[in-house]
């Protein structure tokens, strides 16, 4: 039996056997739909180094980011982890000798490749995907980003992923004047940089006021450098803009939710600045430990 990661039938897409030949070519076909394998160092993806996302060729559904790809020297696409488990299906695959496990695109059902546990640290995994069944999206066309701090950026993290329309998400420090800092030196206080989330999303999907709204109710921004039971000048709350456009958004959606409040915001509408991405074991930290909450 395959293992599935939570997909609802009424988000499954359901062809049949003929419209998928009609929409395929020959070899996309042959891949997809009936588990074929491309020759190895002959698909487009191989060796390609655009930053990215990485599609279901049949169905858009995002399933691998290029900061997770890497040279396996096999010749063909080979991925660390996938953008999010829920995006794939594991399925046992006999049809060799030895065991494999098959991945499947958990919307479509399409043959993608196979998992092997050869991979990189930290995940160990090495997922071998067939060019072919993939369709490649660069951030520069589709994409928009958004960085905000609102204390742990654990549960921060862990909220904006659950948006519709967020491709994916990293923790980070940003707001200071240290280089390259680590987990230790923010939660020394001497870093001036701030507990933050950068997230990837498709404004096709979600708008970035609906994210600032999200923003808002996932935090107490009346409280300065502190968030419950957190308090430091890393908890603070700060919208950091990527653009005039994301400033004049967060300038307006801070003034129309002052007035909803009795107390004054004391968040922090300031311009990007290097966004020095968190160390391995805080990504998805919640998600990989199966709980929602970060709060006791």
């Amino acid at each position: 039996m395959s293992q599935k990661e939570g997909v609802k039938m009424s988000d499954k897409l359901i062809r049949s056997d003929k419209e998928w030949k009609e929409l395929l070519t020959p070899l996309q076909y042959k891949i997809t739909r009936k588990k074929g394998t491309e020759r190895s160092f002959t698909g487009k993806y191989h060796s390609f180094k655009a930053e990215g996302i990485y599609q279901c060729l049949c169905c858009g559904n995002e399933i691998f980011s290029s900061e997770t790809k890497f040279d396996s020297g096999t010749g063909w696409p080979s991925f660390a982890d996938v953008i999010s488990p829920e995006k794939i299906e594991k399925i046992p695959d006999h049809s060799l000798l030895s065991l494999r496990t098959e991945v499947a695109c958990s919307r479509c059902d399409a043959h993608l490749g196979h998992a092997f546990n050869d991979g990189p640290k930290p995940t160990g995994l090495r997922y071998c995907i067939n060019s072919a069944a993939l369709k490649f999206v660069s951030k520069a066309e589709k994409y928009k980003k958004a960085t905000f701090a609102a204390g742990c950026f654990w549960g921060v993290e862990a909220a904006f992923g659950k948006i519709e329309g967020v491709i994916s998400t990293a923790v980070g420090y940003s707001g200071g004047d240290f280089v390259d800092p680590t987990y230790h030196d923010v939660c020394s206080g001497k870093t001036s940089h701030a507990e933050a989330v950068e997230v990837l999303y498709d404004p096709e999907k979600v708008t970035y006021e609906k994210l600032l709204e999200a923003f808002w109710n996932m935090h107490d921004p009346t409280t300065p450098n502190r968030q419950g039971p957190d308090f430091g000048t890393q908890y603070r709350s700060i919208i950091f803009f990527h653009n005039d456009e994301q400033q004049n958004s967060a300038i307006k959606s801070k003034d129309e939710f002052q007035a909803k409040l009795n107390k004054p915001i004391v968040t922090e509408i300031i311009e990007a600045a290097t966004f020095y991405k968190a160390e391995e074991y805080h990504q998805r930290y919640l998600e990989k430990r199966g709980t929602q909450s970060c709060r006791f």
